[in-house]
């Protein structure tokens, strides 16, 4: 019976130097050949995803951790933050003096300094993921961001922004409670990053969206992630399935446990529940 796949990108199809496995590609196409459906179910909003991932053969996406789905080119729902909310957001990253960047599907949209400041954080983040060695630079890691662009938006998906410390996440949670505030890069006191989001949407319930646009049914479902936003869309999907690499909560919970991403691990998933 046809399966509907949800694939996370980074950490899971896509490793930390940005590059996709052969192995993957593979694997995607066989699926998509044997009658299977597979979209993407990222943090990233369509603007982060490069002709290269849609080249690979893809039937939609789910981005901004929730708030956009799409399918065949068709949006079946979009969720932004409101051109106020932006201009609260932004008002309070500059006057705490929090470099950040706005995550649209028109583009990546940094603030005044992100490029310089972000730099040594984007690479121990790249560092975290097991590239010891890495040079990585903000242009590198996000090939398309705007570093001119208009900061009040009105088409925002979800704002990321550099932790000077834990406190500046626990601060939003006081200052944002019309939006849903969370981080990434690390585990509690030691994430890179927060982030700012639409109130009440995640993976899971992007799923939800795009099974009832189908009318399929979860049972027919996969999903595959790597970190800890993931796992609302492994509970969710019939069966959950955590790369190698990832953190040691999403394995815990996990139906199957795969190898990591740059070791063929999405492909030997696929091939052990007989996908290919």
């Amino acid at each position: 019976m046809s399966k509907i796949l949800f694939i996370d990108v980074d950490g899971t199809l896509v490793d930390y130097d940005n590059n996709i496995p052969q192995s993957a590609v593979e694997a995607i196409k066989i699926a998509r050949n044997n009658g299977h459906k597979v979209y993407i179910c990222t943090g990233r909003s369509k603007s982060e995803v490069y002709q290269e991932l849609w080249d690979i053969g893809l039937d939609g996406m789910i981005g901004g951790n929730g708030s956009y789905v799409e399918d065949n080119n068709n949006v079946v729902m979009h969720n932004t933050i409101t051109y106020e909310q932006c201009k609260h957001i932004v008002d309070w990253l500059h006057n705490k003096k929090l470099e950040f960047y706005l995550e649209s599907n028109s583009g990546l949209y940094a603030s005044e300094n992100f490029e310089t400041v972000g730099q040594p954080v984007i690479q121990e983040y790249s560092n975290r993921k097991g590239n010891l060695s890495n040079s990585l630079t903000v242009r590198e890691a996000f090939p398309d961001m705007l570093f001119d662009g208009e900061l009040y938006r009105d088409d925002v998906n979800k704002v990321s922004f550099i932790l000077n410390s834990y406190q500046d996440h626990l601060d939003s949670i006081d200052e944002f409670p019309d939006l849903n505030p969370g981080t990434w890069g690390g585990k509690g006191e030691i994430a890179l990053f927060g982030d700012l989001g639409v109130k009440n949407i995640n993976k899971a319930s992007a799923i939800s969206s795009l099974l009832d646009y189908l009318g399929a049914d979860i049972k027919d479902t996969i999903a595959f992630g790597d970190a800890n936003v993931d796992i609302p869309m492994l509970e969710h999907c019939n069966i959950g399935v955590a790369m190698g690499s990832g953190g040691q909560k999403i394995k815990e919970m996990a139906d199957i446990v795969t190898d990591d991403v740059e070791k063929d691990g999405l492909y030997k998933a696929f091939k052990t529940l007989n996908l290919i």
